[in-house]
């Protein structure tokens, strides 16, 4: 009798996350009928901050974002997956990943992870409340404005969120976040971005300040409060008939000027990875590939409710139709997404610095300080990075 090879994985906690997880590895397990593998969850939170020392030791394979990548290769957490795989395998996933979702998880010539997972902020809408509401989805910053002066719009303001949110304004103004060690962006253009954040958020009820991109979603389509969210990291399911009480429609990001270039959002969505526990690396690797294959993600991993990253299901009009028309609708701004810094001290300064953005747009704490505050934490975890790996 063959020995039963045994798996487990660490997901997050939504329909765009773990039913798809588990669904391939059915699949997989029917396929190869001496594995097991097992996935658990944690929260979006816990997700995308609670560090993964922990984690790395207890299970074979886990769900990864790519801000991760200097911190899990300094400890050692993580297998590097680019020798594990055949180099055509490498340039599969390359060439067919969508936007920058592959070169995300390239650090230091390392592979952290396979991507799976594809998402980045982007608007979401109620077409019945707009519809009621006499306007359409806003094109460029006035229409935003005005729209949110009549307070039909939200966007997340819990504090990785906001940070996001300012480092995409940061980038849109000029200015390349944390390519100085010394400041994460001229002051004149961090004190412009804050700007944006605070005219658009003041209207706004003070409870986006504990809202994630969930929370945002359930709210806009349990409730009939709010018409509009500006921008948050996208959930393909609440496009699907049947998902929630009332569906989203999903589009491109706005411009600040009319006519202008639109808004470049902050690269999100996973990856999966292989921890240095692991110890059946091999099916592991090949379970990973499966997962972030073309034919997986384009038919089992989306029906299941997943969002691909791979350009097969991108580009396939039966995946678009099932999702509301999610994937045509966003596809510019996921294809001109960028990829945040990854040094090893880098996670940290979301929570952290968000926090310092929430204080000063609730409470209206003075800029100057706010600013300072900023760099003072940036410098403070560019000092707990890695000396082996810069932040590409």
């Amino acid at each position: 009798m063959s020995r039963l090879i045994q798996l487990s994985g660490i997901a997050w906690d939504h329909s765009r996350a773990f039913p798809p997880l588990v669904a391939t590895a059915q699949r997989y397990e029917e396929l190869h009928p001496g594995v097991r593998i097992r996935w658990e969850k944690r929260t979006l939170d816990e997700f995308g901050h609670m560090s993964i020392d922990q984690l790395a030791l207890k299970f074979d394979l886990i769900v990864i974002d790519h801000p991760w990548a200097g911190f899990a290769f300094e400890k050692n957490l993580v297998q590097d997956l680019k020798p594990l795989l055949p180099s055509i395998a490498v340039e599969e996933l390359k060439q067919n990943s969508i936007g920058a979702t592959f070169e995300s998880y390239c650090y230091g010539e390392r592979l952290l992870a396979l991507p799976i997972d594809a998402a980045t902020p982007a608007p979401s809408w109620r077409p019945d409340l707009l519809e009621r509401a006499g306007v359409s989805s806003p094109a460029n910053w006035k229409e935003a404005i005005a729209l949110t002066r009549r307070r039909l719009a939200i966007i997340p303001g819990f504090n990785a969120d906001l940070f996001l949110h300012f480092v995409m304004f940061v980038k849109a103004l000029g200015a390349t976040p944390c390519a100085e060690v010394e400041q994460i962006a001229p002051m004149d253009v961090m004190s412009a971005a804050l700007d944006l954040l605070r005219e658009l958020t003041e209207p706004m009820p003070r409870e986006i300040f504990d809202w994630n991109p969930i929370q945002v979603a359930e709210r806009m389509t349990t409730t009939d409060d709010f018409a509009w969210n500006a921008f948050a990291y996208t959930y393909n399911n609440y496009a699907r008939d049947g998902f929630a009480r009332a569906r989203l429609r999903f589009g491109d990001l706005l411009s600040l000027e009319p006519n202008g270039p639109r808004l470049r959002s902050v690269l999100g969505g996973t990856g999966v990875a292989l921890s240095s526990a692991c110890k059946n690396v091999d099916i592991a690797r090949d379970y990973a590939c499966f997962i972030a294959s073309g034919s997986t993600q384009s038919k089992l991993y989306v029906n299941a409710g997943g969002q691909p990253s791979h350009r097969e299901a991108w580009n396939e009009s039966s995946v678009d139709k099932l999702c509301g028309k999610f994937f045509s609708g966003t596809r510019t701004t996921q294809e001109e997404a960028f990829v945040r810094p990854r040094y090893s001290g880098y996670v940290l300064l979301q929570t952290n610095g968000g926090n310092v953005l929430q204080e000063a747009l609730r409470d209206n704490r003075d800029i100057k300080a706010v600013l300072e505050k900023l760099n003072t934490l940036y410098r403070e975890s560019r000092q707990t990075g890695s000396k082996l790996f810069q932040a590409n």
